[in-house]
């Protein structure tokens, strides 16, 4: 089968010296192309909509790498794509990358070793659990967090910073995520979001993460049941006032103490 390929690169002359590349090689590695984007959002549209088999991705591109993009790709689609990276890296984020499943190429890519990549990774196709597996240990031994959730939303891949988002609420099977602007909801579960984010998260009740610095004060609630269940009679709340948005979310009593230290 030809693979059909995208190609993800912030720089329109490199997307331009793929594009020439790949004519060059038709002959000996058959293939489409299926389409280009200059950034995460735009790629992972595009991405979704066009269903390449093999996308050739930058990594070093503003606002997201192409490491994390290749994450997002990799844990949220269904038939994700296989990733060929691009890189300027130095020696030792070039060892990061060897690894099963994955291939890369060091800029300014040549013809040759453009093709032995594209025969190699589709000969790989179908192994995905394997990519994953390998994306999740490069960006380990990069030591590289990601910068953004993940939402799936009417058949869109959205990008939401983590920084953009002033608190996370669970409700049943999905995580309600706020930023100033709008709520998202997402299929994650607090305490994964709490482990991976700790530095930039506080816990203030068992179904809600704030951000530290989205914290500007705390005021007394009304009289309520003790929110963590721990005392069936009504009893005064504590509850965090929020940057850029009007709601209040209750403390727990074991959480008191630790939002109390943050606000003094």
């Amino acid at each position: 089968m030809i693979p059909r390929l995208f190609i993800v690169d912030d720089e329109a002359p490199a997307r331009a010296r793929l594009i020439t590349l790949l004519s060059d090689i038709a002959e000996q590695c058959p293939h489409h192309l299926a389409g280009t984007a200059s950034h995460a959002q735009d790629a992972l549209d595009e991405i979704v909509r066009t269903r390449p088999d093999i996308v050739l991705l930058d990594v070093q591109m503003p606002g997201m790498t192409g490491l994390e993009l290749a994450s997002h790709l990799s844990s949220e689609l269904t038939g994700a794509p296989s990733i060929i990276f691009i890189s300027a890296h130095d020696e030792y984020a070039l060892k990061a990358f060897d690894v099963h499943a994955l291939d890369y190429l060091l800029k300014p890519v040549r013809a040759a070793r453009l093709a032995e990549a594209i025969q190699r990774v589709s000969a790989l196709r179908g192994q995905l659990p394997l990519q994953k597996d390998a994306i999740t240990d490069t960006a380990v031994a990069l030591r590289m967090k990601r910068q953004h959730f993940s939402v799936q939303e009417r058949g869109r891949l959205l990008l939401v910073p983590v920084t953009d988002v002033i608190y996370l609420k669970a409700e049943l099977k999905y995580v309600t995520l706020r930023t100033k602007m709008r709520d998202y909801l997402i299929e994650a579960s607090l305490l994964s979001i709490e482990e991976e984010f700790g530095a930039v998260f506080v816990r203030v009740h068992r179904n809600a993460l704030v951000a530290r610095k989205a914290i500007i004060g705390v005021e007394r609630g009304s009289q309520t049941v003790d929110p963590e269940g721990e005392n069936e009679k009504a009893q005064e709340s504590w509850q965090v006032i929020l940057r850029d948005v009007d709601d209040r979310l209750p403390i727990s009593r074991r959480q008191w103490t630790v939002i109390k230290a943050l606000v003094r």
